[in-house]
């Protein structure tokens, strides 16, 4: 697996670990309030071949908050 490739999912893995506990009966939130952030804005930028050609992840639907 190249390390990009190796990168992208173990982060991707960390933020859906991070999301199952957040679910848990006496999760601690404010940990999870403090590190899904940080872990999201490092995840990198997904390998080539990750979304189909084309993809534009810009385009979508308007978001709360987006301008």
């Amino acid at each position: 697996m190249c390390p990009n490739c190796e990168d992208f999912a173990r982060t991707v893995l960390l933020l859906g670990q991070l999301a199952l506990y957040a679910d848990m009966a006496g999760a601690d939130l404010d940990f999870v309030e403090a590190v899904s952030p940080s872990l999201a804005v490092s995840l990198p930028e997904p390998p080539p071949g990750m979304f189909p050609g084309g993809y534009d992840s810009d385009d979508g639907p308007a978001y709360p908050g987006d301008v």
